[in-house]
C-alpha cells in the first residue's frame, strides 16, 4: 500500500512540474528577444503583484461586466454607456478623459517617455435594439444576457487593466489610451475606430481591441467587406394599365442573375472571397408595377484587391440589369439606380514575425495555451489595413450564443484573459524600471 501511494505521489509531482514547465515554454516561432522580454516581465515582482490584484479583483470585474451590460447601447445610441464608461475611468484614477466627436470614450495615461501611444479598447455598441431586455440573469454561475460577452466582457477587461495599473502605481514608458469605441457592430461600420485613425487624429502606434472571451485567439488578420444598399427606381403604375413601363423588380432580378453568374466564377479560385444578397424588398402590391425595389449586398475577402475586383463585378451587374430592363420597356422613361455603400471594412494582416504579434503569442504560451492566429472582422481592421500593428484579443472565460438573446458567459478562469491582455499591453508599452 505504501509503495502504491508513493508511486502515485511521485507521478503527481512529475505531472505538476511538467505543467508548470510547459506553461512557461515558448514555441520556436517566438524570437529569443521576445521570449526573454516576456520571461523577465513575468518574473518581476510588480507584474506578479498585478496578476494577483487581477485575481483578487475578479468578483468586481464580473460585477462591472454586469453593470455595463445593463446599460443599453444599440447602434448609434451608445451615449449612456459611453458616459458611464468614461465616468468609471475617472473613478479609477484617470484625469484626462473625454468623449470625442464621434462618441468614443477616451482616457489617456501618459508614459514616462511618451513618444509612442498604445491603445487598448473595447466596443460600446451591441447588435440589439433599444427595446431588448439586457438584464443579466445568473444561473449556476453562468451569466445570461444579450451582449454579456460581445462586448461587455471586453469593456470590463479594459477597466480592470486600468484599475490594476492605477492601484499598483505601475508606470509605463509609453502612453496608453483606454478607449470605448462606438459603431463596431453591423451598420456602425467601425465608425468609432475609423475616427480614431482618421487623418485628423493623433498618432497611434499600436492597437489592442478586446472583443469576446477567447483567451487563445489573436486576430492579426482583417477580413474586409463591402456592403451596399442598391435601389432601382422607375415610374411605377398599374400592372395592366401601365404594362410596358420599365420595371425596377425586373432590373433587380437581372442584376442578381448577372452578379451571381460572374461572381461565382470569380470566387472559385484565388484568395477566399464571398458574396451574399442578404435582403430584397420594395413594391406596393401584387397588381402594381413597383416604383422602387432594393437589395442589400455583402461581399467579403481576405485580400483587399480581390474585394475591389468583386465590387467591380457587382457594379457592372447592376448597370447591366438596369440597361436591359430599360431596353425591354415599350413606354415611359428609363430606370435609374442608387447605389449606397453601407459598409466598408478594409482587409489586411500583420505579419506573425512582427514584434507586437510575437509578444501576444509569447504571452499566450506563458499561460499554457497554444496561440491561435485568426482572421476576423473587428475594430482592428482599420489599423491593420493601415499597416499599424494591431490585434483583437478575448477577455477570458467561456461563452456562447453571441449576437443572440441567449448569449452567455461563464467565469472559467476568466481572470487569465485579463492577465494575458495586461501582459501584452505592458510588454508593448514598456515597464519603467
Amino acid at each position: 500500500m505504501f509503495y502504491k501511494i508513493s508511486v502515485s505521489i511521485f507521478y503527481l509531482f512529475i505531472f505538476s512540474i511538467s505543467f508548470l514547465f510547459n506553461s512557461a515554454v515558448f514555441s520556436q516561432d517566438i524570437s529569443s528577444d521576445i521570449e526573454r522580454q516576456i520571461s523577465e516581465l513575468t518574473e518581476s515582482e510588480i507584474i506578479n503583484k498585478a496578476f494577483q490584484f487581477i485575481l483578487d479583483y475578479d468578483d468586481q470585474t464580473v460585477a462591472n461586466q454586469i453593470h455595463l451590460n445593463e446599460i443599453p447601447a444599440p447602434p448609434f445610441m451608445e451615449e449612456r454607456r459611453a458616459e458611464r464608461f468614461a465616468e468609471m475611468m475617472r473613478e479609477f484614477g484617470l484625469e484626462n478623459v473625454k468623449i470625442d466627436e464621434e462618441g468614443n470614450a477616451i482616457g489617456r495615461r501618459p508614459g514616462s517617455i511618451g513618444n509612442r501611444t498604445i491603445v487598448i479598447s473595447a466596443h460600446l455598441d451591441t447588435v440589439f435594439p433599444m427595446e431588448t431586455d439586457v438584464t443579466v440573469t445568473v444561473v449556476n454561475d453562468t451569466l445570461y444576457a444579450p451582449g454579456i460577452v460581445d462586448d461587455a466582457r471586453g469593456l470590463t477587461t479594459v477597466l480592470t487593466i486600468l484599475k490594476t495599473l492605477e492601484e499598483l502605481e505601475i508606470q509605463t514608458d509609453q502612453n496608453i489610451w483606454f478607449v470605448g469605441t462606438v459603431g463596431e457592430e453591423g451598420i456602425g461600420d467601425l465608425r468609432g475606430v475609423k475616427h480614431l485613425f482618421s487623418e485628423h487624429g493623433e498618432q497611434i502606434d499600436a492597437f489592442i481591441s478586446i472583443d469576446g472571451s477567447n483567451d487563445t485567439r489573436i486576430v492579426n488578420q482583417a477580413l474586409g467587406s463591402h456592403r451596399y444598399r442598391v435601389t432601382f427606381n422607375g415610374p411605377g403604375g398599374h400592372s395592366w394599365g401601365a404594362f410596358g413601363t420599365a420595371n425596377p423588380a425586373h432590373a433587380l432580378a437581372r442584376a442578381i442573375s448577372h452578379f451571381e453568374n460572374e461572381a461565382s466564377e470569380f470566387v472559385a479560385e484565388g484568395p477566399r472571397t464571398s458574396f451574399n444578397i442578404g435582403r430584397i424588398g420594395g413594391g406596393t402590391s401584387v397588381n402594381s408595377i413597383p416604383f422602387s425595389n432594393w437589395m442589400e449586398v455583402d461581399m467579403r475577402s481576405v485580400d483587399q484587391e480581390r474585394l475591389l475586383q468583386i465590387d467591380d463585378i457587382l457594379q457592372a451587374s447592376i448597370q447591366k440589369g438596369v440597361d436591359e430592363a430599360s431596353e425591354m420597356r415599350t413606354r415611359g422613361p428609363e430606370l435609374t439606380v442608387d447605389v449606397e455603400m453601407i459598409g466598408n471594412r478594409p482587409s489586411g494582416e500583420i505579419d506573425p514575425e512582427n514584434q507586437f504579434i510575437q509578444r501576444a503569442m509569447a504571452a499566450t504560451y506563458y499561460f499554457g495555451n497554444e496561440p491561435n492566429l485568426v482572421r476576423s472582422s473587428t475594430d482592428s481592421n482599420v489599423p491593420i489595413s493601415l499597416g499599424i500593428p494591431a490585434m483583437t484579443l478575448g477577455g477570458g472565460g467561456s461563452s456562447g450564443g453571441a449576437h443572440s438573446l441567449d448569449e452567455w458567459w461563464y467565469n472559467d478562469e476568466g481572470h487569465k484573459g485579463v492577465q494575458r491582455a495586461l501582459l501584452i499591453l505592458i510588454a508593448e508599452a514598456g515597464l519603467q524600471r
